[in-house]
Parts: C-alpha cells; structure tokens; sequence
C-alpha cells in the first residue's frame, strides 16, 4: 500500500520524506521516458533517490571542493584534472599515479549518482580534505548547506551542439533511450533531457559566479581544450594551492596536462575495460572533439539550437 497519497506529494516538503516514501513521491513526479520532472529540471528516474537524500542530508565543509557540470560536457576529463592539480604533492612519479590504475569516477565520485543514490546518509568521514565531489545538480537545487558555506565549486559547460550529440550517443549506447536521433533533439531543444534544460542548467552556475567569483569558477569545454596549460594554471589558484615558480620551471603544468589529456586517459586499460557504477567503461570517452556536431545535425537543427541558445542567453553576457 502507498505510504505517501500522490495527491498532495507535490506539497509535501521532501525533508519531512522517510525514507520509505521516497519511492511514492519520485512515482508521482511527471515523467517521460527515462526521466523525471523536479523542480523544473529533469532527471534520470533511477537517480532521484539520490538527488532527495543528497539534498536533505549532504553537509558540505568550508574546504570542500565541488565540480559541477550538465552531463557530457568533459566531465571525465575535468574530474582528472582536479584530482591531479590537488593531489599532485602526494603523487610526484607520474608513472604510479592513481589515474594510471583508477577510473576518474572512482576518484572523484558522483555524490547524486554514487553516494547518496546508493545509500540514503552514506560515510563521508574517510574523504580526506579537501574532500573532493562531483555531482550534476543544477546550482538552484544545491544543499541549503552548500550554498551557505565557503566551499569551492568548479563548473564547466560546453557547446550545446556537441553537448546533444555527445549525450545521444551516451544514452544510446548505455540503453536509456528509446528515442530516434530526431525526438530526442526534439526534446533537448524543449528542455526534456539529463539534468535539463540545459540552458538553465549552465546560468544557475554563471549567474552565481558573477556575484560569487571567489567562490564559483565557470571554464568552457572549448577554451580549457584550447589551452589547457593556461586553465591549469587559473584552476590551481582558483582552488587556493597554485602552481610554485618551481613547479611551472620542472614542467609539472605541462606533465599533468598530458597525464590528464582526453586521448591519453582513453588509451589507458583501465578506461577501456571493466565498469563504473555500472556503466561500462569504455562509454565515457567518445571523441571529445571540438565542433563534431557538424558531422550529425542539419543546418535546420543547428540554427534551431542557435535562435534557442541566443534567446535565453540574451544579455548575459554568455556566449559559445
């Protein structure tokens, strides 16, 4: 028998939720396809569980960094990066570092994927700090707790072209979809897709960072590509431990940047077999090329996304 009426679910403060009732509520939520509909964002069903307890439990500490980012905008790849410019005093030879042996997601876990939808107030006490998250909530919808302490927040966002193709291929590949290429562009330019709509996905962390610079750091996909020495550098002393006169002149910015690097993380054995909160390996890296898009969307659909993306970044003064 239902615990929770699906009546007044919608009202029902998620933090007066038992454990119990998460299953009622998240059945009440609107749906479609693999998705739920959350306070005005879409998420994957079998995840909601964790973005409820996530939401209601999560204490986030002062030295916490945080990396957040829509799904398939380089996520892997920024997940790398993070752990090795912080990491990197405790892992000077680079031919036994962690990333060698480890997927990303392993060393900077999903707190909405992994821990929380896992086990409703999993054990954070053996995260050394800085403890180091991942998580692809929309800032809107982050722990009152986050929001009020001094913790860091890295957020990159990319291209919506090559952000969609990437993401079709992704579900298609993984079995969460049963949608043609065409309905799920159709959707996507709705706003109906992982952690959607995009567009608001990406200004809840860029309005932010304007007030809050100190605190929140927007990279796009394609200038960290473009540069990638120059970010490591502006990420490291975002995050308060920059690299030393020393370190630049033995190279280490230039060592990390390969060690971290899309074609060599995809090379690795580690990233080409086994599985990751199971999801197969091998599925998170794709291309990773700058302007793929061209190769899959009609110029009908690329200037659809174009009048969308200018639409809703009207006078914000963000642009791709």
């Amino acid at each position: 028998m239902s615990t929770l009426d699906p009546s007044f679910s919608q009202h029902l403060q998620e933090d007066e939720l038992t454990p119990d009732q998460y299953g009622d509520f998240i059945s009440s939520l609107p749906t479609t396809g693999f998705l739920s509909q959350y306070r005005g964002f879409w998420f994957p069903t079998k995840f909601m569980q964790g973005v409820l307890s996530l939401r209601k439990h999560f204490q986030a500490h002062d030295t916490d960094i945080l990396m957040m980012t829509p799904p398939k905008v380089g996520t892997t790849w920024l997940k790398a990066i993070l752990f090795a410019i912080l990491n990197r005093k405790h892992h000077l030879d680079l031919q036994k570092h962690p990333l060698l042996t480890n997927n990303p997601h392993i060393l900077v876990p999903y707190l909405d994927l992994h821990l929380y939808n896992k086990k409703e107030v999993p054990d954070l006490t053996t995260y050394p700090s800085p403890r180091l998250f991942s998580a692809h909530l929309p800032y809107t919808l982050l722990p009152t707790s986050v929001k009020n302490s001094k913790c860091k927040i890295v957020y990159l966002y990319r291209n919506p072209k090559d952000t969609f193709v990437s993401l079709w291929h992704f579900l298609e590949k993984i079995g969460m979809t049963t949608d043609s290429f065409e309905e799920t562009f159709d959707k996507f330019c709705q706003g109906v897709s992982n952690f959607g709509p995009y567009w608001d996905h990406v200004l809840s962390y860029w309005n932010e960072s304007l007030e809050k610079s100190q605190r929140i750091l927007c990279l796009r996909y394609e200038e960290l590509k473009e540069q990638p020495t120059t970010h490591l550098k502006r990420i490291a002393e975002f995050l308060g431990c920059p690299f030393s006169s020393e370190e630049e002149t033995k190279g280490m910015i230039n060592d990390i940047s390969r060690l971290c690097s899309f074609d060599y993380l995809s090379k690795l054995e580690v990233n080409k077999s086994g599985t990751t909160h199971n999801m197969k390996n091998e599925s998170l890296f794709r291309r990773g090329e700058v302007g793929d898009w061209v190769n899959y969307l009609t110029p009908q659909m690329s200037e659809k996304l174009d009048n969308i993306f200018k639409e809703k970044f009207h006078g914000t003064g963000l642009k791709f």
